[in-house]
């Protein structure tokens, strides 16, 4: 096999390796994938004011979330059915977090159930919960996973209803009959029923309860002790909403451009959020982030952290745990490499001065 010398590269070799179901529920956006091609372009607009002759001899890339100390400020998403990928699945991913020193988030719709993803080994793991319409189900499951170790909930909050994925339209998708979704198996909801739709989208339409609000956030603290971060805001006014609620971090995320297409890269709704947020709580991104340049742009802009995605599946899919580990190896070796030729020794060192934005070019020719 040719050397892989970048991330973006696992994604066309898992198209060769997956069925095409599996890759397209993994690759797709809604609908015009506007979104999905725009999270990545609107990094590329992002450029650099590097600062040169700084002794960057030493290179410190560790960081904290949530009062967990990390070795970077690179963490996996919550993605959903990752034994389609491989059969080790979130097992493998949870093992290549751990080795990385890094959080690896597990989703809801996991194939690997909380309590197997912890005996996997040490390591620090949040919990992405979605809430289901009967609440005994969202007690029930916040507490395995507290049990099983997890130290945070991210709860998803731009999925009331699925949004409009074509290809799984297309391709009628739904869980392999031999994967289940093991959070739920016990309560006979880990299957998925064959729809001349998308599998998923009727699934979610049954289970998943559109009249969350921002009164369940305070309901989720009285079922938890575990921090609460907000994934899926976009903007200023639900960021002063999160604060209100008393969420303990905000993800900014559309969702890996899944839901509502034509809304804005995360990349570029991030200031507005952390303007708002003024330090109160951590601001973290995910969405786009393909290279260590995003994530130093990213962090410029005033995120605490990134969180990666599309890369852990695709190089999941490719070369297993060993994919997902070279992956998250390549990120942290180009943020230092960034970091080192930006003139910056640790990541207190990256400031908003190091990048230009759009914003600022269209501002800068105005004076």
């Amino acid at each position: 096999m040719e050397l892989i010398t970048n991330v973006t590269e696992y994604e066309q070799l898992a198209k060769q390796k997956l069925p095409k179901m599996v890759y397209d529920y993994y690759a797709s956006g809604a609908e015009d994938q506007w979104t999905l091609k725009e999270n990545r372009d609107a990094f590329s607009r992002i450029l650099f004011r590097p600062r040169i002759l700084i002794d960057v001899s030493r290179i410190n890339m560790a960081t904290n979330v949530l009062g967990f100390n990390i070795s970077m400020p690179i963490m996996i998403a919550p993605s959903a059915m990752q034994k389609m990928a491989h059969p080790e699945g979130e097992l493998a991913t949870a093992r290549a977090a751990a080795a990385a020193g890094t959080i690896m988030t597990l989703s809801s719709l996991s194939t690997s159930s909380v309590e197997e993803v912890n005996s996997v080994g040490p390591g620090i793991r949040f919990f992405q919960l979605y809430v289901y319409k009967d609440r005994n189900i969202v007690r029930q499951l916040v507490k395995r996973a507290e049990m099983a170790g997890f130290k945070a909930i991210a709860l998803t909050v731009d999925t009331p209803r699925l949004g409009r994925r074509e290809a799984d339209i297309k391709n009628r998708f739904t869980l392999p009959p031999h994967l289940v979704l093991k959070n739920f198996e016990a309560l006979d909801l880990g299957k998925m029923d064959k729809t001349n739709d998308s599998g998923l989208a009727s699934y979610v339409a049954g289970q998943i309860d559109r009249s969350l609000s921002w009164k369940d956030v305070k309901w989720l603290q009285t079922i938890t002790s575990l921090p609460i971060l907000v994934k899926g805001i976009m903007t200023a006014e639900d960021t002063k909403l999160a604060v209100e609620s008393g969420a303990a971090g905000i993800i900014v995320s559309n969702h890996g451009a899944r839901q509502l297409d034509y809304v804005p890269a995360t990349i570029s709704c991030l200031e507005e959020v952390v303007r708002e947020a003024k330090g109160r709580l951590p601001v973290f991104l995910d969405g786009g982030v393909r290279r260590g340049t995003d994530v130093f742009k990213a962090l410029a802009l005033g995120a605490s952290g990134v969180f990666i995605g599309r890369p852990v599946l695709f190089s999941l899919a490719v070369d297993g745990e060993a994919g997902v580990r070279k992956v998250l190896q390549m990120l942290r070796d180009e943020l230092e490499l960034t970091m080192a030729l930006s003139g910056c020794t640790s990541l207190d060192e990256i400031t908003r001065n190091h990048v230009v934005t759009e914003s600022d070019r269209i501002r800068r020719s105005r004076l």
